[in-house]
Parts: structure tokens; sequence; C-alpha cells
């Protein structure tokens, strides 16, 4: 292939924009006053009275070969952190990135993408109302999302009180099972059942959460469980005790951690385990490793008061989440400065 250009000269041809964007079927809002219906130099959208916009950007390379799934689960991750601070979906703008090649296949790739983003975009109600592509060495793709919600019904990572419990709603792994899929040392069934937990939306578990009296929530990405636990743990100033024994995982992580393979990021991951109270104990624990492993569209962390708790997790069984428990609870703040400690019990 020839050389090619940056900056705009980088950009998809407006032919092939053009026949992709009329072949999509984009969700319509009567708060969007400009989108791909109307296109403009930018979308132009109304924020309600009484209600705040939240905004959150998500882009990341490919790391499953069917572009139109990847458009699936990238527009249910970069919906998560809006779903997670209690917002309904407003509009999402796009990022794409498709390799060079062939007008026809590069075409076919942004066309499949988009496809699979905005069909999940239409199922909560969010308007893509715009974007930019370009080509690139690999395939990535990335949303940028908005949210509306009540400003006093705006969740925050920092609210957790002491007595919560620590709700999970999806199992974790995916770092290390896609990063053994690479090195060809993954089951295909195991990469189903991940992809398969990957396409649920936390919209549903979001809203059950919100149900019972939430009290902080965030989704968790890239920073692993301990990872988004910390910053809901540094926001409150408070501590919490995890239990190993009961934090769920997709089938065939545990194996692939056993066979010593990690994310590309696992490594900087780990350096939070100085926030461990008890790092020498929990480290002979098979699934310590996954406190650490980064989550792409993984579930939802959330403390809620415990006496909710049970009615709370069988409703989040009833809508899907079937994989749904407690992981553990919120203490008050000590005297040391770490503030995790990581229950080893077998629960009762």
């Amino acid at each position: 292939i020839a050389m090619r250009c940056g900056g705009c000269g980088a950009k998809i041809g407006s032919n092939v924009l053009s026949r992709v964007i009329n072949q999509l079927s984009p969700h319509l809002r009567e708060d969007v006053l400009l989108g791909l219906d109307a296109p403009d130099d930018a979308a132009a959208v109304t924020v309600p009275s009484g209600k705040v916009q939240v905004q959150s950007v998500d882009y990341f390379r490919a790391f499953i070969d069917d572009p139109f799934v990847f458009g699936q689960v990238t527009a249910n991750h970069s919906l998560s952190d809006v779903f997670a601070m209690g917002a309904e979906a407003q509009a999402a703008m796009a990022i794409a990135t498709i390799p060079y090649g062939k007008e026809n296949v590069v075409e076919q790739q942004l066309l499949e993408i988009m496809d699979g983003a905005v069909r999940v975009l239409d199922q909560h109600k969010a308007a893509l109302v715009g974007g930019h592509s370009s080509e690139g060495a690999e395939l990535a793709f990335g949303l940028s999302v908005t949210g509306l919600i009540e400003k006093e019904r705006l969740l925050a990572k920092g609210g957790m009180q002491v007595d919560d419990v620590i709700i999970i709603t999806k199992p974790v792994g995916t770092g290390t099972l896609f990063a053994a899929e690479m090195r060809g040392k993954a089951k295909g069934r195991w990469i189903v059942d991940a992809i398969d937990c990957m396409l649920v939306s936390n919209h549903l578990a979001a809203q059950c959460l919100y149900k019972y009296d939430v009290h902080a929530c965030t989704d968790i990405t890239g920073f692993g469980v301990l990872g988004h636990l910390l910053e809901m743990v540094r926001a409150a100033q408070l501590d919490i005790t995890i239990d190993l024994n009961v934090l769920p995982v997709l089938d065939g992580a545990a194996e692939t951690i056993e066979m010593g393979i990690f994310s590309s990021l696992q490594p900087s991951n780990v350096r939070l385990r100085r926030a461990v109270k008890n790092p020498q104990e929990a480290t002979q624990h098979p699934h310590y490793p996954l406190l650490f492993d980064p989550q792409t569209s993984g579930g939802l962390l959330a403390t809620l008061p415990g006496g909710h708790a049970d009615a709370c997790i069988a409703e989040l069984h009833d809508l899907g989440y079937r994989h749904a428990c407690i992981v553990g609870q919120v203490k008050p703040q000590s005297d040391m400065l770490e503030s995790v400690h990581i229950n080893l019990d077998q629960p009762r």
C-alpha cells in the first residue's frame, strides 16, 4: 500500500462515509436538534429543565475479529459509565479507526462496526449524532456518550457508607482470557462465554441497584475490581473487606491465570496491591490476580444497605445477572495506611 497521509488526509472518504451512514437507522430523539438526520458541523442537543448532562468517552483497539460484535461490546462498555451514575443515555458520537485497505473493504468494516454499535444505542434510546472516522494501522473504535439525570439523583463513587455491602453484577476475567486467546491458549467456549457476558448491558442492573437505595456505584473496566473499588474507598475515606472466595469468575479465567497468562495492563494494576492490608496471605489465593484483571464491558460495583441486599440480589438474578453476589463489606476507616482487607474464609 502506498504511503498514507496523516491529519485530515487520513479521513475516510466522504462517499464511503455517506453510504455507511445511509444504511444505519439511529434512534431519533426530540431533544436532539441537529444529528445525523440533519448533518452539520456539530451536533446540537438540549438539556431538559431540572436535569444535568453526564459525559464519558471510551476508545480502544479491537480484540475481537468480528467488527459487528466489537461494535456491540464497545457500545455496551461506553454506556456503562452513564448507567453507573444513575443516568439514562441520551446521545453518542463515534470515533472509528479502520485499517488501510481497498475502499470496499474499508466500507464494509466501517458499516459492520457502526451497525453493531447503533443496535446497542437504539436498545437504550440513545441517538447517534455524529462522529469521526479515519484510516489507521489497526481497527479501533470508541464512543463519547452523554446521559441525563435529575441533579439530586446523581450517583457518585464516593457515597459508600459504613456497614454497606458491596455487590458485583458480572463475573471477571476478560483480560486474562483474551490475552490467552491471542496466544492460542484459550478454549473456544471460554471466549464465547466471555463475549456473551460483555454483550450484557448494565442498564437494567443499574436501575435495580437504584431501586434498592444504592449509595455508590461504578463500572468495572481497565483498572480491575481492586482499582475501581479503591476509587470508591478513597472518595468516601472508608475501609473495605473483600471476600475473595465468592468473587464470580468467568469460565476459563482461573485456568489462564494458572498458566501465568495476564493482560499487558496487569503489571500496572498490580501496583495497587499496596492498598491491601494482608498481601502475604492474600497472594496465596488462586483468584487473587483476578482482582487486578482489566475488564472490558465489565459489570457494576455498588454498595447499598445490608438489609436490602438479599432482595436486590434476587431481582438481579431474575433480570439475567445470574452471577451477581455480595463480594464485600464497607468498614470504618482504620488508622492503617492500607484500606483493603482480603477475607479468605470460606462462605457459610
